[in-house]
């Protein structure tokens, strides 16, 4: 009755059913910790935003790795913009998500002769890609600025190329260790992303001209649709099963359908030789 299974075609596609239920299962559970490394990821980015400001010195050092539980931590520190050592970082986008435009990456001297890099926010691209943009300038004097602490952009981690021949002050990566090759003074690991700052000698936020745009904040209340493929994946899975049975009954039925006329045939035949 179900002697068909053995052969050629059906092995084939029992097999291959056989193959696709623990890849999807496997690909479920992936999704489903996706989901729960973003929903962790959110947590803390929540947790370190609305935490305390601390001395960016009590959390990096030069040469320091941000670990991932200071990533995102709200930081404070006070020195002198070294403008000198002013970089723009290349094709990054605006708060519309659309506009191509450049960070401005400023050294902080710090007492004791140290530094911190500074992203003091966004501009847009000018004409000629080739030619350091009109920059704002940065606050003269003694500054103290607050921002969110990140870690240092490497390739296999933003996904970014490093390319190499830009032109002059120009660079593609927010990278301590890179900049620190150009600086007389050791760098801080990681840099800080600018949200607000104060000249000394006046009071609150100090305007200090037109500034770059603020880089927005980190949306921390989506949690994506990982949760979502990983369900899909699973009724892919229990799919497979279900499927299979369906093809079996219905190609067992067409079968039966194919012998039966022949049957009927055989039977006149059979009664008229008597």
């Amino acid at each position: 009755m179900y002697r068909f299974l053995l052969t050629r075609q059906w092995v084939i596609l029992t097999l291959v059913g056989l193959v696709l239920i623990p890849t999807m299962v496997r690909l479920g559970f992936w999704q489903l910790h996706r989901h729960e490394h973003r929903v962790a990821q959110n947590q803390l980015i929540g947790d370190n935003l609305k935490a305390r400001a601390v001395p960016v010195t009590s959390l990096t050092s030069p040469g320091r790795t941000v670990p991932r539980e200071d990533t995102w931590r709200t930081v404070r520190a006070t020195g002198t913009y070294d403008t000198a050592h002013e970089v723009v970082v290349r094709q990054r986008t605006g708060s519309d998500e659309q506009s191509i435009g450049y960070f401005v990456l400023t050294p902080l001297t710090l007492p004791g002769n140290k530094a911190v890099l500074v992203n003091r926010g966004w501009i847009p691209a000018g004409t000629d890609l080739t030619r350091y943009p009109k920059v704002p300038a940065a606050p003269s004097g003694e500054v103290t600025v607050t921002g969110r602490l990140k870690a240092d952009e490497t390739t296999a981690v933003s996904g970014i190329k490093d390319k190499r021949g830009l032109p002059a002050r120009q660079v593609s990566l927010i990278n301590s260790e890179r900049q620190a090759e150009k600086l007389p003074r050791p760098v801080l690991g990681g840099y800080v992303e600018l949200t607000a700052f104060s000249v000394k000698g006046t009071k609150g936020s100090a305007k200090g001209g037109k500034q770059p745009e603020p880089v927005a904040a980190p949306d921390h209340s989506s949690i994506g649709p990982h949760m979502a493929y990983a369900i899909q994946w699973w009724l892919f899975a229990a799919g497979v099963p279900v499927g299979w049975f369906v093809l079996v009954r219905r190609e067992r039925k067409d079968r039966a359908a194919e012998t039966a006329p022949a049957t009927q045939e055989k039977v006149p035949a059979a009664a008229g030789a008597e």
